[in-house]
Parts: C-alpha cells; structure tokens; sequence
C-alpha cells in the first residue's frame, strides 16, 4: 500500500505522512518480537478491533502479529503489569482522558512505543511516539468508522513494511550508540527505601537509583535518571 492510496481514501497528506512513519515504527518493533496492547477507555470496540486487526492474518501470506485488546477499570496499572521492554501500546481516546494521558506519559519508563489515535483537541506535542489525528470537533467521530480507516491503513502499511526486511534490522549494532546513551531516562520509581535509593523502572528494567537530589519518593512518581542518580522530578504532563 502506498501513500498515495492512502491519500485516496479520504487522507491528508500529512496524516498519510504519519500513518507511513508510525506503520515503519510498529513493523521494526514487530520484527524484534514486540507485542501490541490496545486501549480505548471509552470506546472499548476500538481497542478489540485493532488486537483482532493485527492478530488476524485475513490476507494470505500475511503473518499474525500478537496483539492484546486491555479492558476494564484500572487501566494504568494493567498497562504496567502487561507491557514490557520493545512492546507497543495503543490508544484510541480524546485528548483530556486522563488513563490514556498518564499512560502515554509513562511508556518511555516502560520501554513501550506509543501510539495515540483521536479526533478533535490535539493532545500536547510530544504525548506520544506518534499521534494519528482526525482534526474534527464532532463527538461522533468515534464511531463514523475515521477510526476504522485509520487502523486498517496502519495495518496494510505495516506489512508493506514486512517486505522490505533489511530496513527492520536493529539500528544500534555498535557497542557505543550515542542515541542509547545514559543522557537522562524517564523512569517510575517502584519502591523507595529510607536511605536515598528506589528501586526505578526504566526502559532497560528495574535499577537501584539513588534520589537524595530529589528527596522522598513514593511508587509511581516519574523521576529523570542520568548515571544511577534522580536528577529530577517529573510531573506527568510535562
């Protein structure tokens, strides 16, 4: 599938722009083994479509790639539990939903890609890896099928992407990658102790962090990591 066609359907430029990009993001993650969880706190539908979207070989010769549609109260801690290191968390939600925000906040300490798709008031720049957007004010967009379009594309994008493999190998194969660097990692502390360390989850797993430059911690708060050291407090909308 080509932009172009994309554009055909009813796409801007710009959105097929992005639907490109973000279907080259999920097919490298896919390659290197990363499950997809889909959320959608209001319009559930929507998170089972997209896990049976990609789960589902409906085109011959196409592989199944594993996806998990998550549901239910509780949805930050049952995003944690289930995603880990290289996976891929998809919303579909409005721009003020307060799960899908914090959610989305806290992938990059979960080592999650994330993916937003939503319609009317733009989330903030940066809420997310990639934002697919339809720039409508209706509340019944959710359900007119913009969503559904945007998905679908995504998916046949992603196995266009499946037939070029050597631009899915690893990026970093060096044993110093200055984009890997310890340059300073979203992390969200687990555990504290008394005595200035906590135990901070951060894309490359659990790490001792010592926190005496940003005081007292509880589980949940978001710090930025550089050197084993908390160099600051994060909230989660910044």
């Amino acid at each position: 599938m080509s932009i172009p066609t994309a554009i055909d359907r009813g796409l801007s430029a710009e959105l097929a722009a992005d639907l490109a990009a973000t279907a080259f993001t999920l097919a490298k993650r896919f390659a290197a083994g990363a499950t997809m969880w889909s959320i959608a706190p209001s319009w559930e539908p929507h998170a089972l479509h997209i896990a049976v979207e990609f789960v589902h070989p409906v085109i011959m010769g196409k592989r199944a790639l594993p996806a998990v549609a998550l549901t239910g109260p509780d949805l930050v801690d049952l995003v944690r539990v289930s995603v880990r290191p290289g996976d891929i968390v998809v919303a579909v939600a409005g721009a003020e939903q307060p799960d899908v925000r914090s959610i989305m906040r806290r992938g990059p300490a979960w080592g999650a890609t994330t993916l937003w798709i939503g319609s009317g008031e733009r989330p903030k720049p940066g809420a997310a890896d990639h934002v697919l957007w339809l720039d409508d004010l209706d509340p019944r967009v959710p359900a007119t099928g913009g969503f559904v379009l945007l998905y679908h594309v995504l998916w046949e994008l992603t196995h266009v992407c499946f037939e070029h493999p050597g631009l899915l190998k690893p990026e970093c194969a060096d044993e110093v990658c200055v984009t890997c660097s310890d340059e300073g990692r979203l992390g969200e502390v687990v555990a504290a102790t008394a005595d200035g360390l906590a135990a901070v989850r951060t894309a490359r797993g659990v790490e001792d962090v010592v926190t005496t430059l940003v005081g007292p911690v509880a589980a949940g708060d978001l710090v930025l990591v550089h050197a084993g050291t908390a160099l600051s407090r994060l909230e989660e909308d910044a």
